[in-house]
């Protein structure tokens, strides 16, 4: 495989890695909305909006959103060693952010 196809290639799993990542996240957060914060009636009216931090599924009680989690901080973190140890132009990981 030759530095160009090679390069292509990475390119098309780092955009997949990043894919996978925020279906990931769009599932926890889903198990979360659907386990706890009912369990805890906790209710949202039309046109409300919830933020937080990326650490909340740290302390779910629940251990698979925190073992998801984990892999989905295991992915960023691949992620971020594939892109900081090539030279890949600001244009062609762009959409990575």
């Amino acid at each position: 495989m030759g530095k160009k196809k090679y390069k292509k290639q990475l390119l098309k799993s780092l955009k997949s890695l990043g894919e996978s990542e925020h279906q990931l996240l769009t599932s926890i957060t889903n198990l979360m909305l659907e386990g706890e914060i009912k369990e805890n009636n906790i209710s949202f009216e039309k046109g409300d909006t919830f933020s937080f931090n990326d650490d909340i599924f740290d302390f779910s009680t629940d251990k698979n959103i925190r073992r998801l989690a984990k892999l989905r901080r295991k992915m960023l973190a691949t992620m971020s060693k594939v892109v900081a140890s090539n030279n890949f132009k600001d244009k062609e990981i762009k959409f990575l952010s």
